[in-house]
This record gives structure tokens, C-alpha cells and sequence, in this order.
């Protein structure tokens, strides 16, 4: 069976045929509000770090598709993990009450190791400071909404580059196609996984940047004196706004700290919130093509997860 566990997995054919199926589903969603198509179907959604949008738009996303969820999202200290279960038992068991697994893990490539030992459908909801797939397939559409096409857009990545698992998804996509890349970071905070510019201030890119991608410093993966020389680095304000083409857009995967002021939010160009109702959508076509596949749709378009 197959699963997504990284970015890596799809190129440009199957991302196409990917976002025709989520059209469809914001279309079903905007006219319906759903259907019954995935009835007696179950997902689990197993998640060993806290989540807000992930855990709950892919709850939604099941439960208008008809289906069931058995929701393992409170924290592990509620489950057998607390009793010394290993991860790998884990997923054993829950793969014969479900038929696919959404799964959360602070351990990067943990998820991605276990998972062809596994007979039911894993999908990887953030690995460690490794990947976010998911994400990036719905902040990639976002984007695709908004401009219509990816070639020939420059995106600058802002704030924890090193950790930000959501960065290093999208980076991977975004290399599929003619994009200009930047990273604007403290240089402790930098990544070495690819070879786009860096900078260290907003300032230094805003003005000719189409996507403005900021994320949060991530006080979880670090130690708190490190964290605290950087923490409220960035901070997007009206006034650094000013400084950008009218039509760019900012992007941010949540949680936000401090690093967008909340009266960005009345900007047009703020596109946030709709990066976050794509989650949505996108998560319903991911459920909809492991479980459900249609002829056209069928992931023999992808590689093998």
C-alpha cells in the first residue's frame, strides 16, 4: 500500500492530478458540505506532538467524507506510550481498528522508517524538525490559487530555518519548478540543505519577493538559552508591509508567537488563513486517493511512499 511520508514523493504530473482532486473537494465542500463516499471507513489520527490545524482539519476532513476517526490527539500520556509501548506496537495495533493511520512524531524519521512495516496506510502529519508533507501540499496549492502557476515566483522562507520541518517539504516541492529561493534567518538558525540565498532581515528581501513565508522560532527543539537570544527576531508589522509589492502574499504554517503583527491580518495580502482552509481540501483528496483511488486519480502516478 502506499503512504506519504515526504515532499519527495510527488512530482509535477502528480501534483496536477492532485490538485484537480481537491478542487473537487472544495467544490463538494462549498456546495454540500460533503459526502458519504469514505462511510465505514475509520482513520486514526495518532499524535505524539501537539497540534491545532493538522489533527483537526484531517478530523474534518474524514468526518465530511462520511468517515470515523479514533482520535488519539490529547497526548501520549493518555495511551499505552505512557506504560513504555514502543512505537512500532503502536501502529501494529491501531492498523487492525483502521484503515489508514495519521501520525505525528518528534523523532525525525521515525515515522518514515516504520512505515513499510506497516500494512495499513500511514500518512506522516510532521516528523520530527525532518518534513511536514502534508503541509506542503496544501501550502503549494495556496499558492497555486493565488498566482495560478509556480514558475517564475520568488519565495524568501522566514525564521527557524533549521527546524522548520514545514520548509523543508515545501523547499523540496518548490524545486520542481522555476522558483527563486531565499532564507532570511539568524545564522544560528540557518539550514544547509539548500542553496538559496540567505539574509538575516525582512527588510532585505520584502520588496521583491512574491510569497513572504514566516514561521515561528521553535522554543520546543532547542535549549532555552539559545532560544532565548532569538526569540521575537522577526516581527511583520503594517509599517514592513509598506515595503512590499501589492501583490505578494504572506504565508505562515501557524502557530504564530509574535513573528505577524495581528493587524497584518486586515491586509489583502495576508493569505494565512486561506493557506489554512486549504489544509482542508487538500487532506480530503489525500484521504480520498489512498482509500478511495478513482481510474484517473490512481497513485501509480506516485512513488512508492
Amino acid at each position: 500500500m502506499k503512504n506519504i511520508l515526504t515532499a519527495s514523493q510527488w512530482d509535477k504530473k502528480s501534483l496536477k492530478n492532485l490538485f484537480k482532486m481537491t478542487d473537487r473537494m472544495k467544490s463538494l465542500v462549498e456546495r454540500r458540505g460533503g459526502d458519504d463516499s469514505l462511510k465505514h471507513k475509520v482513520m486514526t489520527a495518532l499524535f505524539y506532538e501537539s497540534s491545532t490545524r493538522t489533527s483537526s482539519s484531517f478530523i474534518a476532513a474524514m468526518q465530511r467524507l462520511g468517515g470515523s476517526v479514533i482520535p488519539i490527539t490529547q497526548g501520549i500520556e493518555f495511551s499505552s506510550v505512557s506504560k513504555g509501548e514502543t512505537f512500532y506496537d503502536s501502529l501494529r495495533t491501531l492498523e487492525q481498528y483502521s484503515d489508514v493511520i495519521v501520525v505525528r512524531h518528534p523523532e525525525t524519521g521515525l515515522i518514515e522508517s516504520t512505515a513499510p512495516h506497516i500494512k495499513t496506510p500511514i500518512i506522516s502529519a510532521g516528523s520530527g524538525s525532518g518534513e511536514h508533507p502534508t503541509q506542503s501540499l496544501l501550502d503549494l496549492y495556496t499558492i497555486k490559487q493565488r498566482f495560478g502557476s509556480i514558475d517564475g515566483l520568488k519565495i524568501a522562507f522566514v525564521g527557524d530555518i533549521t527546524n522548520g520541518r514545514t520548509i523543508h517539504s515545501l523547499t523540496t516541492l518548490l524545486n520542481l519548478y522555476d522558483t527563486e529561493i531565499s532564507y532570511v534567518s539568524p545564522t544560528s538558525l540557518q539550514w544547509n540543505g539548500d542553496n538559496g540565498d540567505r539574509y538575516d532581515k525582512i527588510e532585505d528581501v520584502i520588496h521583491d519577493v512574491d510569497v513572504l513565508y514566516m514561521t515561528r522560532i521553535q522554543s520546543e527543539r532547542m535549549d532555552k538559552s539559545d532560544y532565548d537570544k532569538v526569540k521575537g527576531y522577526y516581527n511583520l508589522t503594517p509599517e514592513t508591509m509598506k515595503l512590499a509589492k501589492e501583490d505578494m502574499i504572506v504565508m505562515h504554517p501557524f502557530p504564530r508567537v509574535n513573528e505577524i503583527d495581528v493587524e497584518v491580518d486586515n491586509d489583502p495580502r495576508a493569505w494565512y488563513f486561506r493557506q489554512i482552509e486549504s489544509g482542508l481540501f487538500i487532506r480530503m483528496a489525500l484521504l480520498k486517493l489512498l482509500l478511495k483511488p478513482e481510474r484517473e486519480f490512481k497513485f501509480s502516478i506516485l512513488k512508492q511512499g
